[in-house]
């Protein structure tokens, strides 16, 4: 799993239990899925067309800095399967984890189309191959 992002539990993030509202690690999570995607299958359009069952392992308080994994199931055709997890930082303890999200690939139409990618690719090597 690779932590891309990091946030600060603010008091606007929790709940009347003053722990993290589970709406927004979700607003987050769909933010990084989608900002992932992206960047993997090198395309603006990219939507979330599913999220499977959400385990909240346990919680954050105000203060805590959490970090937020993303890693790649499956390449599909137009699609692409994310895993999750976020964490404590500091403890390392599970906050959440989603085991499937399921982005999909927009052409300019705004339909499903094929992105032709099968394995992840970081920006890095990218560009090492463009000043090649």
């Amino acid at each position: 799993m690779r932590y891309h992002t990091r946030k600060i539990v603010k008091p606007e993030d929790l709940n009347p239990n003053n722990t993290l509202f589970g709406g927004r690690v979700l607003e987050w999570i769909d933010e990084e899925a989608a900002l992932y995607s992206v960047i993997q299958l090198e395309n603006k359009r990219v939507v979330t067309k599913f999220m499977s069952e959400i385990n909240f392992v346990s919680s954050a308080v105000q203060g805590d800095i959490v970090e937020i994994g993303m890693d790649v199931v499956k390449f599909g055709k137009s699609s692409l399967i994310l895993k999750c997890e976020v964490r404590n930082k500091l403890t390392r303890k599970t906050i959440i984890k989603v085991e499937n999200i399921t982005m999909v690939n927009l052409g300019p139409d705004g339909k499903p189309a094929p992105h032709g990618k099968t394995e992840i690719e970081f920006v890095k090597d990218r560009l090492n191959q463009q000043s090649s």
